[in-house]
């Protein structure tokens, strides 16, 4: 039997397995023009000749936040039995109540059977009880299926950050997308 849960705790090692990575074969290109009467920031859907293949490990500054986010109270896990198979760690951050979402991963053996919306309504409940207004995620402009998602289960593109990585992430291929979903 499928249910979601508070998490009690973080396991790094099935973190690491749930959020290890993703595969697009399309990405927005982000654009930008600047005149002193007009700025445009621009983000058109294009194929990739080879697909964009993303992995990452966490690094032990960011499973101690997520540690600490855990012990909030707020973040959830899909369970199958005992076996956790979906995570969204999140942080509220009173001083504009918006619900961070951090971290939002489904077992890849798991996915499109609608957990993922489940769990993001069962997030924007955590939300609600918790006085927030907003939930907000941060994704790439290289990871098509998770803007895809966020679109598709209420969120919206609230902000491009074109310098969250590095000084030339809009040159070296990989933007910051913001999405938000209101829940007020």
């Amino acid at each position: 039997m499928i249910e979601i849960r508070p998490l009690t705790g973080f396991d790094s090692v099935r973190f690491q397995e749930l959020g290890a990575g993703y595969t697009s074969t399309t990405m927005y290109q982000v654009t930008k023009s600047e005149n002193d009467m007009h700025t445009t920031i621009s983000l058109d859907l294009i194929e990739l000749s080879t697909p964009h293949v993303k992995k990452w490990e966490s690094t032990r500054e960011q499973e101690t936040s997520y540690s600490r986010f855990v012990e909030q109270g707020l973040s959830l896990g899909v369970y199958d039995e005992d076996k956790l198979v979906g995570i969204a760690i999140v942080e509220k951050q009173e001083w504009n109540r918006t619900l961070w979402v951090w971290e939002f991963h489904i077992d890849s053996d798991y996915r499109q059977k609608g957990l993922g919306r489940q769990l993001m309504d069962r997030l924007e409940l955590v939300g609600k009880e918790a006085g927030c207004r907003v939930m907000v995620c941060e994704t790439q402009n290289t990871n098509v299926p998770a803007i895809r998602f966020y679109r598709s289960v209420g969120f919206e593109i609230g902000a491009i950050d074109l310098s969250y990585y590095t000084n030339k992430d809009i040159t070296d291929f990989e933007v910051a997308v913001f999405m938000k979903r209101f829940i007020e």
